[in-house]
């Protein structure tokens, strides 16, 4: 039975603070959550029937700021995955060279099962239910997978009546007119392009000349998809939960899209320039994916889907991890060993929480942001980071992926050093 994604990620962890000779208190502190939270919500449905729904909040490490991360509406949300991503969220925000910590949140449920009212209804109580842990200094929540803006809102407002006060700096990823971020909708993607784009001046190659296969066209993969194709970057497959296509010349993001709203799936949607034609390429499914041969492989979708089972036939040269977590230890292990360059999640999807930062800060002063200044600020941070990463692994002889884990622990670390 392979292990939980909370012990992979607790490995990964033990891995690297060998690696910087850590001491044993550090070591307990930073493997283990300082707070979980588990929470019964109770709400009465549409029919008047009485229905109890589980959530969780995990509060990983705030040495260097307030807790941050997302709140997602799953039915496989579980104590031990918010554990992991919340383990994540702390190593990417230190990463990326932010004031916050690491935190995660979700309920067990199947959101397209709600109605709105009832969604609302389940917002608003978890808020209730996690009011106290809290809070702009404390723990700022922000969407996450099947949460969105208008979710947040509602968690905004929930929590500004119990605070007695408008509060907009308690959340992130609100609508603009309750706070939100100019370009908050596309941070997430825009930064695995901003990384995509360090990577190609580092292997010197034209867009043009590098084929990408994305997994997962929701928010995330979309945006990527789109905005690399505006840079010239030849976009050959994407993929969704039932099935994809593969178009060799390169596919038009944004046809595809539309093709995709019309029919209901991406099957058939063979967009190149402005026409989809069924000739121009093939249904794939999503495993068919992720063994294309292409240059830069994208996992945009969820984790643990390049495992040892797969990751002899992965031909891509260059995997950016979109989604969380989407590389399994053992799999890593193999495309190391081939000489795969992995940039991990904690930096390739980290414009989100950049994102995220900002817009904070924006409420926190006040101020209003345009998407042309949240769009430099994460260009900004993401090159910087990208270079000290690449640097320290030429450095310490380490893969790309270590370097990134060892920078953001190690920056930790530091902080807890100098509070205690």
């Amino acid at each position: 039975m392979s292990n939980s994604f909370f012990s992979e990620c607790e490995d990964q962890f033990l891995e690297i603070a060998k690696i910087l000779n850590l001491e044993q208190d550090i070591i307990n502190r930073l493997r283990k959550p300082d707070r979980v939270i588990k929470v019964e919500i109770p709400i009465t449905m549409d029919d008047g029937s009485q229905k109890t729904f589980i959530g969780f909040r995990s509060q990983h490490n705030n040495s260097r700021g307030p807790y941050k991360g997302g709140i997602r509406f799953h039915k496989n949300v579980s104590e031990d995955e918010v554990k992991a991503l919340s383990m994540l969220m702390s190593w990417k925000c230190s990463l990326v060279n932010i004031p916050l910590g690491g935190g995660k949140g979700g309920i067990i449920v199947d959101p397209f099962q709600l109605s709105e009212t009832e969604l609302e209804k389940l917002s608003r109580g978890y808020v209730q239910q996690i009011y106290q842990y809290i809070g702009s200094d404390i723990d700022i929540p922000a969407p996450d997978v099947h949460t969105n803006s208008k979710i947040m809102g509602w968690m905004v407002d929930e929590y500004s009546k119990i605070a007695g006060k408008n509060s907009p700096a308690a959340f992130t990823g609100k609508p603009k007119e309750l706070g939100g971020l100019e370009g908050r909708e596309e941070a997430t993607g825009y930064g695995g392009v901003v990384i995509l784009d360090k990577l190609k001046e580092k292997i010197n190659l034209n867009p043009s000349d590098i084929k990408i296969a994305i997994q997962g066209f929701g928010n995330v993969g979309y945006n990527f998809a789109n905005l690399a194709y505006q840079k010239g970057y030849k976009i050959t497959g994407v993929s969704e939960a039932n099935g994809g296509i593969e178009v060799r010349d390169g596919l038009n993001p944004v046809e595809t899209l539309n093709c995709k709203k019309e029919k209901g799936t991406i099957a058939g949607c063979y967009c190149v320039g402005s026409v989809c034609d069924l000739s121009k390429g093939r249904t794939i499914s999503n495993e068919d994916l992720l063994e294309m041969d292409v240059d830069v492989l994208i996992p945009a979708a969820i984790e643990d889907v390049i495992t040892k089972e797969n990751a002899s036939r992965i031909k891509a040269g260059y995997v950016i991890e979109m989604a969380n977590g989407p590389v399994t230890p053992e799999a890593e292990e193999i495309l190391e060993e081939r000489g795969v360059i992995i940039i991990p999640d904690i930096l390739a999807n980290a414009g989100g929480v950049v994102g995220s930062y900002f817009e904070w800060l924006q409420n926190k002063d006040d101020c209003c942001w345009n998407k042309e200044r949240t769009f430099s600020g994460i260009s900004e941070k993401l090159e910087k980071e990208f270079d000290e990463v690449w640097n320290l692994s030429k450095e310490k002889n380490i893969c790309f992926k270590k370097a990134a884990y060892f920078l953001a622990v190690s920056r930790i670390v530091e902080a807890i050093k100098k509070k205690d």
